[in-house]
């Protein structure tokens, strides 16, 4: 029996987000550059020959049939036309209906792990089109870099942004993106821009201000925290987030933090920890 734990499911963070137009299937595009942050749900695996597909914690409002991770795991097992099963652990970190990508994050580790633990050998490229049909963000983090993303968020180009300290803050709602996309008043015209002409001055978030008018609690914790440094919304929220230059900053915003918000202090990283554990179980397998 293989047990494999550990395995990294890492935030992401939109640096920007614009939406240049909405397509005749009702989807959008957009452009947006992904960034991962150093906080991850953590995710352990059972494998096992009877074939059962299974998820042994519980996430509350989230059955397990309705869970990514369980959803990736099926999804995997049917495209190879397998036999094995697996007992999926999620121990959540990331704040869920936050904005920044836990459950997607979650079903992109399943692919990989999987593709391991089951000993299947399927190339990046087809983890990365399985995880399109689970979400727009999935790929991202079944690559595990840091990228510019255009179409619905699945064509990715290679992008580095700065790294540094984030201050991420979660006010106490959860806002649906499919609400935010379908708001009649979104900004959907705005132009297209190259990557070399990004810059964070420059940029913004189409969804804040649609989501600043659905959610107040939102726009209060940008407001806060803009009187720090800039702050943003990442996704369509609720998440917002400033960039710091040093990690004492860090520590006076978060003292300062009102108590009915979640916050607190990350590292934006162009590689996901992902990438380092597929490294260290290829090697674990292999000896």
């Amino acid at each position: 029996m293989i047990i494999s734990k550990g395995w990294p499911a890492p935030a992401k963070i939109n640096l920007f987000l614009q939406i240049n137009g909405r397509r005749e299937d009702g989807y959008h595009n957009l452009q947006t550059i992904f960034q991962f942050i150093d906080v991850c749900d953590q995710i352990d695996f059972q494998v096992r020959d009877d074939g059962i597909i299974e998820r042994d914690s519980d996430l509350t409002g989230v059955s397990s049939e309705d869970d990514l991770t369980v959803k990736a795991a099926k999804l995997l097992r049917e495209h190879v036309r397998g036999s094995k099963g697996v007992t999926i652990s999620v121990h959540k970190r990331i704040p869920m209906g936050a904005g920044l990508g836990g459950g997607s994050s979650d079903a992109a580790t399943v692919l990989v792990a999987l593709n391991i633990l089951w000993g299947l050998n399927l190339p990046e490229n087809e983890l990365v089109a399985l995880g399109l049909r689970l979400g727009a963000d999935v790929p991202i983090f079944v690559r595990g870099k840091s990228a510019w993303a255009e179409g619905i968020g699945e064509k990715l180009s290679p992008f580095s942004p700065e790294v540094g300290p984030i201050f991420v803050i979660i006010p106490n709602c959860e806002v649906p993106t499919q609400e935010i996309f379908n708001d009649p008043l979104l900004t959907r015209d705005t132009d297209a821009i190259k990557m070399h002409e990004f810059s964070m001055a420059s940029s913004r978030n189409d969804c804040e201000l649609v989501t600043r008018r659905l959610y107040p609690r939102v726009g209060d914790a940008l407001d806060w925290l803009g009187h720090y440094r800039p702050s943003r919304m990442s996704g369509t929220g609720s998440s917002v987030f400033a960039l710091f230059e040093c990690r004492e900053e860090l520590e006076v915003v978060g003292h300062a933090l009102p108590s009915e918000w979640i916050g607190f202090p990350a590292e934006r990283e162009n590689h996901s920890p992902l990438l380092r554990k597929i490294d260290e179980e290829s090697d674990s397998l292999k000896g």
